[in-house]
């Protein structure tokens, strides 16, 4: 990265020098005036906020760890990205030397850095009130912290600057990366001032600024969920002792300091204070609808799908996000994400692409809408790998793996008027209102009264012309036996590429408040005093917004309150804090799929090579019935299978980069 090129939106110099991360602004006199004027300077704040991570979009860039983890299985077709190459393992220093190949790098550095000197300079602006320009620092403050943090994520600790520019005279090859404990300190300190500095709304504290048109700004919350996530990082395994096994204890830099500290359960404690101090705040509220015209199971899965899509002026739940952006050469913005999962082959909507598909795992994940239990414990191994067609059934949840629903009901954005009742797996009856939110399952009727073929059709996918999304060997096809619909507002009928996929618009939620909840409910389980009541609290407020029984009453068998006592279900055997933690993480798989926490999930806790490494599991596809085809199978996706091994828990470092920084310390394994 010798040469680095910075365009500013405000038009400010376009940069180019040889010293290391440099963005020196060499023509002071431009730079006193271009800061001295309100316009100009929030032009260039404007600019810091389009480096913002792109986690929205689930198959490229920062987003598209949602086809790495196991809550994914997208088709294997024409349309590949990097991210499949990395599921396969097919990835390491030598191709991962740009964007297109998931190295962001360079990317946040320049980031960085241009947060840093709109912070050295903002105070020239002549304009604003002295308010507004403390609000616009809080802005900076807040976004060079972000920055940081996706950079942490990935790559483990890297090099901080502080809270200063970048220095012009460093050498390459004396660079390396600070301490774990660095990394997280610089992060924490700087959310901290800038909570300080923002406002609770940005038309806050006589900003004079439009609430509506300035949506997405940084608020105080904002800054406050960060915070949360970040420390919850910080006190997972992976940054926290690896849980005892060592896998980092001997990584230093080249300067002899230890990077990954040792367990402190006390990183928990930090972790359950700044959620809870947000949570306290009392700005935020959990979507809910109360249609009286509809029954409690449809409002349940509607008060889920508020969450996106409801809009910024109402939506309280949202505590920070972004409009979804266009990426890619069709130009949909989230109606990009409506067309790759849409049913391919016409019948239902134009142009899916039937790309990303949940897998089985993740459908396998929703409770049981009786009970509220979870239906799948975990799975049997077969070679010594996950086995989806063998799962542990809790035979206390109600539900079926085998047979069949005679002429079962619809009921979820369907009108039972064309919507009949129909043949239904026992696998899809009965299962939590997010579970029908977020997936059309083979057999049932796709959610709206219009398609291509004019009425209402249902999506069935499986080897015959009969199926309304058949099997393909070669086109375009979905490869697993569900839709991912949570994007899809029932009764859009897709049919005009520009006037339906590209009108779409939601807000992506970056932070809301039900994943403060949990990070609340996940530390209190880990902390020095642990508070098992406390946990089960706040999980119970993010099911009960589904309509789920509280876990006390779900599961009266466990006494969670006992950390080390054993609770033995259906052959699965837990102490009362594994149960627990267990519930957590099931929960969030459910509440935020394809949102992009799963894999940082498995990431933090080290379960990412348990749970990834198993065969392509799908429904039988390519049967010649519909009957058939509800047969699990490991045979039928014509992709690669998912490869991870213990170097995968971070990203490696570029040999371009290293070629520069030849004294920096390249992560474990590679």
């Amino acid at each position: 990265m010798k040469k680095i090129h910075i365009l500013l939106a405000i038009a400010l110099l376009a940069v180019s020098c040889d010293k290391f991360f440099d963005i020196n602004l060499k023509d002071q006199a431009t730079l006193e005036d271009t800061m001295s004027r309100s316009s100009s300077v929030r032009r260039y704040l404007a600019h810091l906020y389009s480096y913002i991570p792109r986690d929205e979009n689930t198959r490229n860039y920062e987003g598209g760890t949602v086809l790495r983890s196991d809550e994914s299985l997208n088709a294997k077709s024409q349309y590949e990205t990097y991210w499949y190459k990395v599921r396969r393992g097919e990835y390491g220093p030598d191709n991962t030397n740009s964007e297109s190949n998931a190295n962001f790098w360079k990317r946040y550095y320049v980031a960085i850095n241009e947060c840093t000197t709109f912070l050295d300079n903002v105070d020239k602006d002549q304009e604003d009130s002295p308010e507004l320009v403390l609000q616009m620092k809080g802005e900076a403050r807040f976004l060079r912290a972000y920055f940081y943090f996706v950079l942490l994520r990935q790559y483990g600790p890297v090099i901080i600057w502080g809270d200063q520019a970048s220095d012009q005279n460093v050498l390459a090859e004396t660079m390396d990366r600070n301490t774990v404990d660095e990394n997280f300190d610089f992060i924490v300190g700087e959310l901290d001032k800038a909570i300080e500095d923002l406002a609770y709304e940005v038309n806050d504290s006589g900003l004079g600024l439009s609430l509506s048109s300035n949506k997405g700004r940084a608020t105080k919350g904002a800054a406050m969920a960060l915070k949360a996530r970040v420390l919850l990082m910080r006190a997972s395994p992976l940054y926290n002792g690896q849980n005892g096994t060592g896998m980092y204890s001997s990584l230093q830099n080249h300067r002899g300091e230890q990077l990954f500290p040792a367990y402190s359960a006390a990183k928990w404690d930090d972790a359950a204070q700044a959620a809870k101090t947000l949570i306290d705040m009392g700005r935020y509220t959990l979507t809910t609808v109360n249609d009286a015209g509809k029954s409690e199971f449809q409002n349940a899965a509607a008060s889920y799908q508020t969450v996106w899509f409801e809009g910024w002026s109402t939506n309280r739940e949202i505590i920070w996000g972004w409009w979804y952006r266009a990426w890619g050469d069709e130009s949909l913005g989230s109606g990009c994400d409506i067309a790759y999962a849409a049913p391919a082959g016409g019948k239902i909507a134009l142009a899916g692409y039937s790309l990303n598909s949940p897998s089985l795992k993740l459908v396998d994940a929703y409770p049981m809408w009786e009970t509220g239990r979870y239906p799948i414990l975990g799975y049997n191994k077969t070679g010594g790998m996950l086995d989806l067609s063998r799962p542990q059934v809790d035979e206390a949840s109600g539900y079926q793996a085998e047979g069949w629903t005679e002429n079962y009901q619809q009921t979820v954005d369907v009108e039972t008027s064309w919507a009949r009742p129909f043949k239904a797996h026992n696998s899809t009856v009965g299962r939590d209102a997010r579970y029908y939110a977020n997936f059309v399952p083979n057999g049932f009727w796709w959610p709206s009264s219009t398609t291509n073929s004019g009425g209402p059709v249902r999506f069935t996918c499986y080897n015959s012309g009969e199926a309304t999304a058949p099997y393909s060997a070669t086109d375009a096809c979905n490869r697993v036996g569900y839709v991912w619909r949570r994007l899809y507002k029932a009764n859009n009928p897709l049919k005009n590429l520009a006037a339906d996929y590209q009108s779409v618009r939601y807000v992506y939620p970056a932070f809301r408040l039900a994943e403060v909840y949990l990070i609340y409910a996940e530390a209190c389980n880990e902390k020095t005093s642990r508070d098992a009541e406390e946990a089960i609290r706040y999980i119970d407020m993010v099911r009960a917004r589904s309509g789920l029984n509280g876990l006390h009453e779900a599961y009266p068998e466990i006494d969670f309150g006992n950390a080390d006592g054993v609770t033995t279900i259906s052959g699965v055997s837990r102490t009362g804090r594994e149960w627990l933690r267990w519930f957590i993480l099931q929960e969030r798989m459910c509440e935020f799929a394809f949102e992009g926490q799963r894999h940082y999930d498995m990431i933090r806790w080290l379960k990412a090579e348990e749970e990834y490494n198993t065969e392509n599991w799908t429904l039988h596809i390519t049967a010649p019935t519909y009957e058939e085809s509800y047969e699990r199978v490991s045979d039928d996706y014509i992709g690669g299978r998912g490869v991870f091994q213990s170097r995968d828990y971070l990203f490696p470092m570029s040999t371009n980069q290293l070629s520069e920084m030849t004294n920096y310390t390249q992560n474990p394994g590679w």
